[in-house]
C-alpha cells in the first residue's frame, strides 16, 4: 500500500510522499492494491480526517468504500477514476476489499519546465471541484494499460526509467482531461482563466496569513483595479469574495474535522479575535460556527 509520512502535529494532518530508499525526495509514486497484490489494508490514519499535499489518481476496478472529500460523501465504484488535489480534507468511513491502480505525484513535479503545460489542463486545475470521471469500457482499458506500464516503470531500475515513467504520466493526465472536458464541460484556457488559477493557488498558500486583495495583486504584480476587474470578469466572483469563500471553507473543515475552539480556529485562520471571527462567519454562511459545527456533524453521523 501507499506509504506516508506524517509532518508535525497540526489540526488536520497533511501526508506527504514518502521518500525513497536513499532518503530522496520522490515526485512520482505508482501503486497496485488488492488483486494478486493481496488484500488491500487501509492506513488506519486513512480513516481520521487528513489532507495530502500530492495529486491522487487512482482506477477503481472492484469495492465500494464510502469516503468524504471536504463536506461531500462519495461511494466508490468499480470501473471508475477517482482524483483528488491537493490540501483538500479527506476521510474514509470505512475500508473493504478493494482492487485498482493508484498514481500519486507532486505539485513540485508539475513545476519542473518540461511539465508545467500540465498544471493548465483540466483535471488538473480542477475549476468544476469534481472528483471521478465515468469510463467506458474502452477507457477503461486504455486507462488501465496506461497505468499497468507506468507500474512497470515505477518497479523497474532500467535506463531512461525517469523519462519513460513521466512520459506515461504525461499521456494518463492529458487522456483524463479530455474525458473531464466532455464530462464538466470546461472551456479553454486563456492568459485571464491562469491568472485566476494563479491567485487561488495563492489565496491556498496564504489564506491563513493574506486577507486583502491588495496583497494577492501585488505578489503577481498587477495593480489592484486590473486585477479585480480581471478575477470578476473570468469568474463572476470579485476577489475578495474568492478570498472569503477559501477562508469560510477552511473554517467548516475544521469545525466539523477538529475539536478546535472557536477562538484557536479564529486564530489559525489569521482573525484578530473570535468574535470578529464569528460575525465574519456568521455574515457569509449565514449561521454561527458552533451551530454549524452542531449541523454539520448531525448530518454526517
Amino acid at each position: 500500500m501507499l506509504v506516508l509520512t506524517v509532518p508535525e502535529k497540526v489540526s488536520i494532518p497533511t501526508y506527504t510522499l514518502a521518500p525513497n530508499s536513499h532518503g530522496g525526495k520522490v515526485m512520482i509514486d505508482v501503486r497496485e492494491v488488492g488483486g494478486h497484490c493481496g488484500e488491500f489494508r487501509l492506513d488506519p490514519a486513512f480513516l481520521q480526517p487528513h489532507r495530502k499535499d500530492f495529486y491522487f489518481f487512482v482506477l477503481v476496478k472492484s469495492g465500494a468504500n464510502r469516503h468524504w472529500i471536504d463536506f461531500v460523501p462519495y461511494t466508490v465504484k468499480p470501473d471508475t477514476f477517482y482524483f483528488t488535489v491537493p490540501q483538500q480534507v479527506q476521510l474514509k468511513e470505512h475500508s473493504e476489499p478493494t482492487e485498482g491502480i493508484i498514481a500519486s505525484f507532486t505539485d513540485e513535479f508539475l513545476q519542473l519546465e518540461d511539465n508545467r503545460i500540465l498544471k493548465q489542463l483540466p483535471i488538473i486545475q480542477n475549476p468544476a471541484a469534481a472528483h471521478e470521471i465515468r469510463l467506458s469500457p474502452a477507457d477503461v482499458a486504455f486507462v488501465e494499460d496506461t497505468m499497468r506500464k507506468m507500474l512497470v516503470e515505477f518497479n523497474a531500475d532500467g535506463t531512461w526509467r525517469n523519462q519513460m515513467l513521466t512520459s506515461w504520466l504525461r499521456v494518463l493526465v492529458i487522456y483524463l482531461s479530455r474525458l473531464y472536458s466532455e464530462q464538466y464541460n470546461e472551456t479553454c484556457v486563456t492568459l485571464n482563466y491562469c491568472l485566476l488559477k494563479s491567485f487561488q493557488a495563492l489565496i491556498g498558500e496564504h489564506y491563513a496569513s493574506q486577507h486583502d486583495v491588495a496583497a494577492y495583486a501585488e505578489k503577481l504584480n498587477l495593480t489592484p483595479g486590473h486585477f479585480t476587474e480581471v478575477i470578476k470578469q473570468q469568474s463572476g466572483k470579485t476577489a475578495i469574495t474568492h478570498i472569503h469563500e477559501r477562508l469560510i471553507v477552511e473554517a467548516k473543515r475544521r469545525l466539523l474535522h477538529t475539536e478546535l475552539s472557536v477562538k484557536q480556529i479564529a486564530d489559525e485562520l489569521g482573525f484578530e479575535d473570535a468574535a470578529y471571527f464569528n460575525r465574519f462567519f456568521k455574515r457569509l454562511a449565514d449561521t454561527t460556527p458552533i451551530a454549524f459545527r452542531m449541523q454539520i456533524r448531525e448530518m454526517y453521523s
